[in-house]
């Protein structure tokens, strides 16, 4: 309404003559109407009043309750369609990434067999170092990217381009920088872990060389031949090019992947936060280990060769030159700086998680198996919710409104929380098919409430993670996950424990 119309209602009359038929507003005609009733038109002004001062600051003046109806009906309406489009998108690929934790886990049991790992046991020491590294930067990856969808940066075609080509060499940087330090890592724990026995005792009919075997320990899989020189400068190079080669080639790979998904997802509608995390995270463990698997059985043949050196010098130079191409690119020239010490204070807590695993894993029947999905799942959830939050933030900082009436943060939580339940049921049940884990329903019925437990830590830890760095000028998209999957690690683990020790205090036999 206009402010004369409003401001002047027993002049509505001469109001009528200085205004042309275009000028008349639907809810000033309606007025006119009752305009011999000007205490009711009086009450109607109020009532407008009264409706604009909404709870949720967002309804107009309507005019009428019924509209005030419809519009509480509509805004229910957009957040039911929110909350089913968590559901929607989220559960498939949360699903994915179980399949993909157990895809990973059996392509480890294989890898670990190749000569390569068995001449060198630094390239097996290597594995969980890398892997955990790499997923930390395709989760930022996508966290990066699913901000700048949902906020409207990918909807311009060259921006996109540079968003997107800045990122890939951006990722090129830092994976040459984190398989050096995964190396280096791994030729420390060489030197200082003395060789296993012989032979070891089966954990639950897996025997030494099985996956669960080799998830949980730290020393050397394989005992030193008779005679066996040390590790030394040429095996760290061949540690070295395999490591940097492997982890560019998935990054590239991957990298390229992630940037099209995100990319698909905007263009069809879809939120990217809700699947491009987890999908990161499980694709980026599963090819980043087939790659150095591969990468170091190619390699082997030439680790007397000057070719290994030749290579790391190659790729050196190479992260150099994309340092260059961050550094002109205005989209992503500050982020060459960010990120890098939560990428390692994760992997210093994976180094904890790691204890836990080593303790409580021949203590406990099918503690490894189960260790799988308490850790990745809940983390899973967590980075979906640390990348819309953090979509959020930036949203209400450029002043964006991504969804109308997107739904609080507890109620998606709560869906969240709810959607990977029945993951859950269906892992055990997969479990107790194929005769992987025989458990009482006792232990099954505790064992799903401390996994629910555990999802609940990871998505309060998301929230608060993320509202601290944003606080203190940190980007979450750069700092929060590799934090907060490291944190979910140990803290799964640590549950896992706690939930084994309730079930033996209650005298069931597992």
């Amino acid at each position: 309404m206009n402010g004369k119309t409003e401001g002047s209602p027993n002049n509505s009359g001469s109001d009528l003559t200085n205004l042309d038929s275009d000028g008349i507003e639907l809810d000033t005609l309606e007025d006119l109407e009752a305009s011999h009733l000007g205490d009711l038109r009086t009450t109607q002004y109020s009532l407008h009043e009264d409706i604009a001062h909404d709870e949720d600051g967002d309804v107009a003046l309507l005019g009428s309750a019924s509209s005030l109806e419809e519009q509480r009906k509509n805004q229910y309406t957009s957040r039911w369609r929110q909350v089913s489009s968590i559901v929607i998108e989220s559960a498939p690929t949360l699903l994915l990434t179980t399949i993909g934790l157990l895809l990973t886990g059996e392509l480890l049991d294989h890898v670990s067999r190749w000569n390569a790992m068995r001449a060198i046991n630094e390239l097996l020491m290597i594995i969980p170092v890398i892997l955990n590294l790499q997923g930390n930067l395709e989760m930022n990856l996508s966290a990066r990217l699913g901000t700048a969808a949902n906020i409207g940066n990918l909807d311009d075609r060259n921006a996109m381009r540079k968003i997107i080509y800045g990122n890939l060499a951006l990722l090129q940087v830092q994976a040459t920088v984190v398989a050096s330090v995964a190396a280096c890592v791994s030729m420390i724990l060489g030197s200082i872990i003395p060789d296993p026995p012989l032979s070891t005792p089966s954990l639950d009919g897996v025997t030494s060389n099985s996956t669960m075997f080799l998830n949980i320990r730290a020393p050397r899989p394989f005992p030193a031949k008779p005679g066996q020189s040390q590790s030394g400068l040429v095996e760290f190079i061949m540690v070295v090019s395999s490591a940097i080669l492997s982890t560019c080639l998935s990054s590239m790979l991957l990298g390229s992947f992630m940037c099209t998904l995100i990319v698909l997802c905007r263009h069809f509608g879809y939120d990217p936060d809700n699947i491009a995390p987890p999908v990161a995270s499980c694709l980026g463990d599963l090819v980043t280990l087939c790659l150095l698997g591969t990468v170091s059985s190619a390699l082997i043949y030439f680790v007397n060769t000057p070719l290994p050196l030749l290579l790391v010098l190659c790729l050196v130079l190479i992260a150099i030159s994309c340092v260059f191409v961050v550094r002109r690119n205005s989209e992503v020239k500050d982020l060459i700086w960010q990120g890098w010490l939560p990428l390692f204070g994760a992997m210093v807590i994976s180094s904890a998680t790691g204890i836990v695993l080593d303790t409580f894993a021949s203590r406990y029947r099918g503690f490894p198996l189960l260790a799988i999905v308490i850790s990745g799942l809940p983390g899973s959830v967590g980075s979906i919710f640390v990348s819309r939050l953090s979509t959020a933030l930036h949203a209400a900082e450029h002043s964006t409104h991504v969804h109308e009436h997107e739904p609080s943060k507890k109620l998606v939580m709560f869906t969240l929380l709810l959607v990977t339940i029945p993951i859950q049921i269906i892992f055990l049940t997969i479990l107790h098919v194929f005769g992987w884990l025989k458990s009482p329903i006792l232990f099954i019925i505790i064992s799903i409430f401390f996994f629910c437990c555990a999802v609940a830590v990871s998505l309060i830890i998301a929230d608060a993670l993320t509202n601290y760095l944003w606080a203190r000028s940190f980007d979450p998209d750069m700092y929060a996950l590799p934090i907060h999957s490291a944190t979910m690690d140990l803290v799964a683990q640590l549950l896992l424990v706690l939930c084994f020790q309730l079930v033996s205090l209650m005298g069931v036999q597992l």
